[in-house]
């Protein structure tokens, strides 16, 4: 059994966004690198975090061995006097269990789109939360730690045991 961790705070200088009375302490660059020290220090089988772009160079400061995955979002919300719109988000995945040959090889992309009136800004879609247990090689019987449980959309993903690799979508699995 291993113990993997996903966090998805509100991104750095998004605190604003949130209905909550703490998320603005996730408008300083001291609160995210405290959260990946956490991450290295007390889940050391393998954790994922999702972040914006901008806050990528802050969080390879302190984790400069996480592999970047990119999330690709073919539709996403575009925002005015913004010309050059972010329609991908990056993950930072540190360890995770091996892969023997035998197992299907996971892509360090996903292509998915936002979720919409999910109740909560920045909610992630199932395909989403099946990939980011695919990067970690996320197995019956292992622990995931959900920092920011939102919606609940990982556990769903957990109890429906199903891992998305991040290929594509065959045309009957399309919704």
């Amino acid at each position: 059994m291993m113990k993997f961790c996903y966090a998805d705070p509100p991104y750095l200088g998004c605190g604003h966004l949130y209905d909550h009375p703490d998320a603005n302490v996730w408008d300083k660059e001291e609160t995210h690198i405290q959260l990946v020290e956490a991450l290295l220090s007390d889940y050391p089988d393998g954790w994922a975090v999702s972040l914006s772009v901008p806050s990528l160079s802050v969080y390879q400061k302190v984790a400069p061995k996480a592999r970047i995955c990119s999330w690709s979002k073919p539709f996403a919300i575009f925002k005015p006097n913004v010309g050059l719109a972010y329609t991908w988000e990056p993950i930072l995945v540190y360890g995770g269990r091996k892969r023997t040959r035998e197992e299907p090889t996971c892509r360090d992309h996903l292509s998915e789109n936002i979720t919409l009136k999910k109740g909560l800004c920045g909610a992630k879609p199932l395909r989403f939360n099946q990939w980011i247990l695919g990067l970690l090689n996320y197995q019956s019987g292992d622990e995931l730690v959900d920092l920011f449980p939102g919606t609940g959309g990982m556990a769903e993903a957990i109890s429906l045991g199903i891992q998305d690799m991040g290929g594509p979508r065959s045309s009957s699995s399309r919704k």
